[in-house]
């Protein structure tokens, strides 16, 4: 017995590809979201300290709240699918920017794992861009 992993249509059938692709959209959109998500409740919960720590690196901390909106809505816009790949591009943003204020330190190697994750993160999203929301998404509705 073997199994084959060819991506071709039979007489109307989805091929295994095509509906591995269709299942794993949703949990990619919640675990992309996720960090996006927590931290942005997090933020509520450490309001003063955060602020101080955009403070620290130049960025006002009157933005907070906007980023705390920002980081809840466009999360929960992405989990949903709605306006998915205008929520990931933006996201993928967001991390990009966020990471080379908060992280880039090239003699840090933690400062620099944690830039590379941003950049990880935003592929992810960029991915979501590229290929849309999939078919369990708002964006998809009849």
């Amino acid at each position: 017995m073997s199994i084959t992993f060819d991506d071709t249509n039979r007489a109307g059938s989805s091929s295994f590809v095509e509906q591995a692709s269709r299942a794993a959209m949703v949990p990619a959109r919640i675990m992309l979201s996720s960090i996006f998500l927590i931290s942005g409740a997090q933020k509520l919960t450490a309001y003063e300290a955060t602020a101080g720590y955009m403070n620290a690196f130049g960025v006002p901390g009157a933005l907070l709240p906007a980023v705390i909106v920002f980081e809840i809505a466009a999360a929960l816009a992405l989990i949903v699918g709605y306006k998915a790949r205008v929520a990931a591009f933006l996201l993928a943003g967001f991390s990009i920017l966020a990471g080379a204020i908060f992280h880039f330190d090239p003699a840090d190697q933690i400062q620099t794992i944690m830039l590379l994750k941003n950049v990880a993160i935003a592929g992810g999203l960029l991915a979501i861009v590229a290929a849309g929301p999939g078919a369990l998404s708002l964006d998809r509705r009849g």
